[in-house]
């Protein structure tokens, strides 16, 4: 069945047979190429970009005045200057978005200014980077000659060169900047305070206090003992894992200080110890799909395998939504070996044989149906309004889409090379240790600190949150007859080729 045959909100548009449900359309990748340019780059996409002319190095900021916006005056905040800022050493890499349509200035700005963030640097048109340190090589003005994708008149960096802006506050109606978050009590490390890597000296740190200054230092986690402040990432000696009971941090702060434990709190900062990408520095021997049916969790998957391994992840389809949110490899052509795996929800023979080896992601289909629904109805962060719960959308949906549910993992058992399983939920309950395996699996070596930061930065950026406006619970007693069948089918499957069947939550009983 090939019900995979999508175009996830790219725009590229092919004659070919297409399914629709709440006016979303799914097309091949490998149908749309005749509409793409070389390399794969659909029309109005940035293309290839040209080096800058001149852009040599000057020993100050640019002497002209800041760039002004369409309607006459700057944008808010300070213009800093043009830098030199790339490669998996950059400055700036504290929070990363694209724009390939509507990049602005502000709109850079408040996405930095939302992450507490100083600098907001705009590269190549339609790119956007947060950080707290300026890069070190301010170069000339000329070198920031790419217009925004979204801003006619203003100026957003050159190839390799950022426009940097100070953030001085966020626009009105811009959304409110992150808060810091209690993570719990924990017990110091064996070697104490001194395994923490920046500290405040004040008497009596407050909250605000330690995590604005640790926030400054971008680092992710703000630690109090007693009156004394710290710094830190999660690390392997002191990985959050073993919480304490809060009370122990309740004492006065003296007695607090000499009982060895602290309190610690999210800063508003990513960790920025695996947000480093990259395509691979030479096209993969071996070509890996990491196949799903849809709704189970793929962009999710390739969110951690990206910060994992530190390379980008490809796709068989184009999707603008995610390519916006970071995700590079959207761009390139899916059979350029220059990433990691191939996101695909294709299934059958034929497209199945193209791969070496596959990661094969299964989720409960209950839950995948729903949050395929709410994407197709909302997009991937909405919600299906209550009128297409309540429609002929929502039954016919799931008697299509529960058939393709269970032959999509029936195919890639039957034809798939090599195959490693995972299980949504299993990725959900135990991050690390299934992590590790997909990341052995691509034959990449990882730090345990890598795989720390990968656990602080889990969630992504597409992870549906608030109140869901309808029943959680809109399957009728004929659909669940319907999906049970199908899992006892898969279960059966799995385990008939050596695995352990699904997990139990699953399986009907």
């Amino acid at each position: 069945m090939r019900r995979g045959e999508a175009e996830r909100g790219g725009g590229v548009q092919a004659a070919t047979h297409t399914w629709q449900v709440c006016g979303d359309s799914r097309l091949s990748r490998h149908r749309c190429l005749g509409a793409l340019g070389a390399g794969g780059t659909a029309p109005g996409a940035l293309g290839p970009l040209r080096s800058p002319p001149g852009g040599g190095h000057t020993s100050g900021p640019p002497s002209r005045p800041p760039p002004e916006s369409p309607l006459g005056f700057p944008p808010a905040g300070t213009y800093v200057g043009c830098f030199s800022d790339s490669g998996r050493d950059r400055t700036l890499k504290g929070a990363v978005f694209f724009d390939l349509r509507k990049m602005t200035v502000s709109h850079c700005q408040d996405a930095c200014a939302e992450r507490s963030y100083v600098y907001a640097g705009l590269e190549a048109g339609a790119e956007c980077y947060c950080g707290n340190r300026l890069p070190l090589t301010s170069v000339g003005p000329e070198a920031c000659n790419h217009e925004c994708k979204g801003e006619k008149g203003s100026v957003c960096g050159g190839v390799g060169r950022l426009s940097v802006y100070r953030v001085e506050e966020l626009q009105p109606g811009s959304r409110k900047r992150k808060t810091v978050t209690y993570r719990g009590c924990f017990r110091l490390p064996e070697n104490g305070t001194r395994s923490f890597p920046d500290s405040l000296t004040q008497a009596n740190a407050t909250v605000d206090a330690c995590s604005g200054f640790c926030s400054q230092k971008e680092f992710p986690l703000a630690i109090l003992r007693g009156w004394e402040c710290y710094c830190a990432y999660p690390t392997p000696q002191f990985s959050l894992r073993d919480a304490v009971d809060s009370s122990l941090c309740g004492q006065e702060p003296e007695a607090q200080r000499l009982a060895e434990y602290c309190e610690v709190y999210q800063t508003p900062v990513q960790d920025t110890r695996c947000t480093d990408r990259r395509f691979l520095p030479t096209k993969s021997k071996v070509f890996v799909a990491l196949s799903s049916f849809p709704g189970a969790g793929n962009t999710w998957a390739r969110h951690l395998i990206e910060h994992a391994t530190g390379f980008y992840t490809g796709s068989y389809y184009f999707d603008g939504t995610l390519y916006n949110k970071g995700f590079k490899g959207e761009k390139d052509h899916w059979r350029s070996r220059r990433t990691i795996c191939v996101k695909t929800h294709e299934s059958g023979r034929r497209e199945i044989e193209m791969f070496d080896s596959a990661i094969l992601l299964i989720r409960n289909p209950y839950r995948s149906l729903v949050a395929e629904f709410n994407r197709k109805c909302a997009g991937h962060l909405g919600y299906a309004a209550d009128r297409n719960w309540k429609s002929k959308e929502w039954p016919d949906f799931v008697h299509s889409y529960a058939a393709w549910w269970s032959s999509h993992v029936l195919d890639w058992l039957r034809y798939g090379k090599r195959l490693l399983v995972v299980h949504y939920e299993e990725l959900r309950h135990s991050l690390l240790p299934t992590l590790r395996e997909m990341v052995a699996f691509l034959n990449v070596s990882v730090s345990e600190e890598r795989l720390l930061c990968v656990e602080n930065n889990k969630e992504g950026s597409f992870r549906r949150r608030g109140r869901r406006p309808h029943d959680p619970e809109p399957f009728t007693p004929e659909m669940r007859a319907l999906i049970d069948g199908y899992i006892r089918t898969v279960d059966k499957a799995l385990r008939d080729h050596g695995g352990a069947g699904l997990p139990g939550e699953y399986v009907p009983r």
